[in-house]
């Protein structure tokens, strides 16, 4: 049989390493989302840059030569 000192440290064990499991997950998909959100963001703002570009660009082209 096993003794109450043996059993509370086993069950400690159990849920402490299902905390770091859980816990390791969770962070893997914290990691993701925010690599997901840089990539976006870049993207984003090299759209904005090339669109700015492209922009001044044409007003060039629209104005005469002096």
């Amino acid at each position: 049989m096993v003794s109450e000192a043996e059993s509370t440290k086993d069950t400690i064990q159990v849920v402490t390493e299902s905390a770091a499991e859980h816990v390791g997950k969770i962070a893997t998909i914290l990691t993701t989302a925010v690599q997901d959100i840089a990539r976006e963001v870049g993207d984003w703002v090299s759209d904005l840059i090339e669109m700015r570009e492209a922009s001044q660009r044409a007003k060039e082209d629209a104005d005469p030569p002096h």
